[in-house]
């Protein structure tokens, strides 16, 4: 036996990780997941072959820790085996990157908070740096990934066919659909060769991604459920197909609809997928929708302890702990939407026989049946079993009640059940081979009994059960004894609460009472401070994390900051006391004129006329006749003033008709007031900063090069013909090396990125011209661009650099200039205003003042008056 070498046993352990495109999209995503990424851009080139980007806005990767970044088991997201069991990232296996290096040639771009500029590495096979260079990207991480399994040719043959290819870009988008379905806040895009496939803007919650995922259509027959489990600790929450919708509207023939996660991660539970889809199928009584898949969203929260999810490479499958506690969840759910189905397979351990219990029509009948089985535990045990006792019965009644809180804890304003008549059949007894335990009677209810209360009764007592009873408090009256109570109540005149209303109480006695705030006790006086805080550190915080965040704060305060609250508190208490004293002292403001009306009836509403005069005509006159004084300032401002430094001001800019005067800064806005000429107009200094830039780009930025493993030929028919040839050969060269090849200096082709070679020969015919390097941070720069260049130095005699920009280079320039104004300081001094005003005149000259997006650079807000006549129309009143 042999030991394999590292590189053979790099890459058949990364062929087992990653076998297809939607793999590295998927390790990709949840490491821009892990990084907190809040917008995600997929882009792939011929199906994701030749070319797979994921770029993020996340944190970004640490420079001290790039080196590793790729390495096999390096990772930022456990220290030990121990922090699985309490597992909240995506990852923490250490190997997407390395795996993926393995079978691609792969360059991550990267930028954190605290770096000036981002910057490309280079990996190889092993995950090392290769080479690293400056990028223009924002912040966040790019990995890219070519030429995808180069060094596996059989697995890279099983996408030669285009269905194999179309099933695999499927896949993809179902990948990020089901992401941006539980991430709710999460921005996801999808292209393909430069077109957008699909996306997904940020939405509030899980119903809205759905809407924005699979559409109206699909949402308006879904319906939320939740169910909670403490012992052991289960969440179910979820959209689920309204019981009775058509089933072509409500499922599918495929999968790809049926969204089932654990700890918000995607996977794929085939007894979990079997007992959704018979639940959903048995209430159909067609055969064709047992073979459909329902269109929902299941989300099954449970501690990290109790679920691996180190089952597979791509960690589709996880393993339940309490696998049949969680089926049992699911299905009490199920059963509490869409009722239960003796046809429908259980559990192994809750199975049971289609001919142990009826098929109820509804979840309420189901219950019922249970309730009455239990109320007649007693009398239908068998003469030869043991008699049930009073604990058992209690704990039976306290199952019955659990189930009913499962039972019916969907929104019932979504479903509307009915109550159907069952056929006729005589009782029934099933007794247990194994344990001997009370024998279990159908009980049928009738529609009579249902329309009489009569069909539910309590196990106990027999009686009818009642769906609401309303505890009244009687008054204790010592003083009055019991009889003369009966004979007082027996006299009392029955009211009709139709023809006959007692007086009730109007707006007019809530004005004439006197509301006071109850005293704050030091638990709302902190919550009341610290709620704003909370706010400010977390806007997006939900009103139970605002409440559950407070309650720790109060709970970690010291005992010197609870005594400040106790004396704030006590503080208020006084103060309360004091108006209260006061507003007992003073009495009430109408004495019990309307209190007296308060017990007596009256059949007809008094006039309330005057009453409403004396409110609300009367208090207004008298505002009227002793108006409050307005409080003012005077302020010296003359018109003459003005005008006239006004005209002295333009008389001075009349020498030279051109220049600008700054006036002041709109703060609000980051714009700047000046003067041209008579003119008054709005300056924009960014939108002036950019066309300088841009224009500084294109006439000195030189693109940097990078070397190609493969040079590009250049012949007559691929620059466009031999005049394209001759121009290029006629350009200015540098001193020739040994072997007579010599490279191309002349600037309008190295600032545009190209660095071309040229081998003469004996003859044109023999003369070899090739591109050795070219710039990598334009997109899709190539030989179509270069031929630009010589049209233009052709046809249009073009001399300068700026002049040869190819329209690729100059979007690209145009970008960067972009980038770099937005990066300047949004408050400009005068002194940084009044330089860009020069630059402006000295550099754009009397061109087209517009930024590079087509904008002015100045607004026309008024024309300065000159003579009286102008000023009078401009300060003539306002006609009303």
């Amino acid at each position: 036996m042999k030991q394999l070498p590292p590189d053979t046993v790099r890459l058949l352990s990364s062929s087992q990780v990653i076998t297809s495109v939607v793999n590295v999209v998927k390790e990709l995503i949840e490491n821009s997941l892990d990084a907190g990424a809040s917008s995600i851009d997929v882009k792939l080139e011929n199906f994701g072959l030749d070319r797979v980007e994921v770029r993020d806005n996340g944190q970004g990767i640490k420079a001290v820790d790039t080196p590793v970044m790729a390495v096999r088991h390096f990772t930022s997201k456990i220290c030990r085996h121990e922090d699985l069991e309490h597992l909240e990232t995506y990852g923490f296996r250490g190997e997407a990157l390395g795996s993926i290096c393995a079978v691609a040639e792969v360059a991550v771009t990267t930028k954190t908070e605290e770096d000036e500029i981002s910057t490309q590495y280079t990996l190889d096979l092993t995950g090392k740096i290769v080479s690293q260079k400056p990028s223009h990207l924002g912040q966040g991480t790019t990995v890219s990934v070519m030429k995808l399994f180069k060094n596996l040719p059989v697995r890279r043959q099983c996408f030669s066919s285009t269905k194999k290819c179309k099933e695999e870009l499927k896949k993809v988008q179902d990948l990020l659909m089901a992401y941006a379905i539980i991430k709710p806040e999460l921005r996801l895009m999808l292209v393909h060769n430069k077109v957008v496939l699909w996306q997904k803007a940020k939405v509030a919650d899980n119903r809205s991604a759905l809407l924005a995922t699979l559409g109206p259509s699909a949402i308006a027959n879904l319906i939320p459920c939740h169910h909670h489990q403490e012992q052991p600790e289960i969440l179910l929450e979820g959209f689920f197909p309204k019981p009775g919708a058509d089933y072509s509207s409500t499922s599918t023939s495929n999968p790809d609809k049926t969204f089932i996660f654990v700890n918000n991660r995607p996977v794929q539970h085939k007894e979990i997928m079997k007992l959704l889809r018979q639940h959903y199928a048995a209430q159909y009584a067609d055969d064709q929708a047992r073979n459909r898949y329902p269109t929902l969203m299941l989300k099954i929260s449970v501690p990290p302890s109790s679920v691996d999810v180190n089952l597979t490479p791509d960690k589709t499958q996880v393993l339940l702990h309490n696998k049949e506690t969680a089926l049992t969840a699911v299905e009490a759910l199920l059963v509490s939407l869409y009722g239960f189905r003796p046809n429908a397979d259980l559990p192994a351990d809750k199975h049971l026989s289609s001919e142990s219990f009826p098929s109820p029509s509804s979840p309420l009948q189901a219950y019922s049946e249970r309730n009455a089985e239990n109320s007649h535990s007693n009398d239908s045990v068998p003469r030869d079993g043991p008699k049930q006792s009073s604990a058992d019965t209690s704990l039976d009644r306290q199952a019955s009640n659990s189930d009913l809180e499962s039972n019916f804890s969907l929104y019932n304003d979504e479903m509307s059940q009915t109550v159907t008549k069952p056929a006729s059949k005589s009782p029934e007894r099933l007794v247990d081979n194994k344990m001997s335990a009370a024998t279990i009677s159908k009980v049928q209810i009738s529609a009579e009994d249902w329309s009489r209360g009569t069909a539910l009764t309590d196990p106990v007592s027999g009686e009818p059960l009642q769906p609401v009873i309303i505890h009244r408090p009687t008054k204790q009256n010592h003083s009055v004894p019991d009889e003369a109570k009966s004979e007082s109540s027996s006299s009392k005149k029955t009211l009709n609460a139709i023809t006959e209303k007692r007086a009730a109480l109007t707006a007019y006695d809530m004005i004439s009472n006197r509301t006071m705030r109850a005293p704050l006790s030091p638990v709302a006086i902190f919550e009341k401070e610290a709620r704003a805080e909370v706010l400010r550190e977390k806007p997006t915080a939900s009103l139970q994390d605002i409440s559950v965040a407070i309650h720790e704060r109060w709970k970690n305060l010291r005992e010197e900051d609870r005594k400040k609250y106790e004396e704030k508190a006590k503080k208020h208490l006084e103060h309360h006391e004091q108006r209260t004293k006061l507003a007992s002292a003073e009495g009430p403001r109408e004495p019990g004129v309307r209190s007296h009306m308060q017990g007596q009836k009256r059949k007809a509403p008094l006039s309330n006329q005057q009453l409403l005069d004396e409110l609300f005509a009367a208090q207004p006159q008298k505002k009227m006749k002793n108006p409050a004084p307005k409080p003012s300032q005077p302020l010296p401002c003359s018109v003459a003033a003005l005008r006239l430094q006004l005209q002295r001001l333009s008389s001075q800019s009349s020498a030279a008709p051109q220049g600008l005067r700054l006036v002041n800064r709109l703060a609000s806005q980051s714009a700047w007031v000046i003067l041209c000429g008579q003119r008054l107009m709005l300056l924009n200094p960014f939108r002036v900063e950019e066309a300088l830039l841009f224009k500084r780009l294109l006439e000195n930025n030189i693109l940097p090069t990078a070397s190609l493993q493969n040079p590009i030929q250049l012949t007559d028919g691929s620059l466009g013909g031999a005049e394209y040839t001759e121009a290029l050969c006629s350009m200015e060269k540098q001193s020739p090396e040994l072997n007579g090849a010599a490279f191309f200096s002349d600037p309008r082709l190295v600032a545009n990125g190209f660095k071309v070679k040229l081998t003469p020969g004996v003859t044109s015919a023999e003369r070899h011209l090739e591109v050795t390097a070219m710039a990598d941070c334009v997109p899709f720069l190539g030989v179509e661009d270069l031929r630009e260049i010589l049209t233009a130095v052709l046809h249009k005699k073009a001399r300068t650099v700026r002049e040869c920009r190819p329209l690729k280079v100059t979007n690209y320039l145009q970008g960067e200039a972009v980038r770099l104004a937005r990066q300047l300081p949004t408050n400009l001094s005068r002194e940084d205003v009044k330089e860009t005003l020069l630059r402006m005149e000295q550099q754009l000259g009397g061109a087209n003042h517009t930024c590079i997006h087509g904008r002015p650079f100045l607004q026309h807000l008024t024309d300065i008056p000159i003579t009286e006549q102008e000023v009078k129309a401009l300060l003539r009143p306002l006609e009303l």
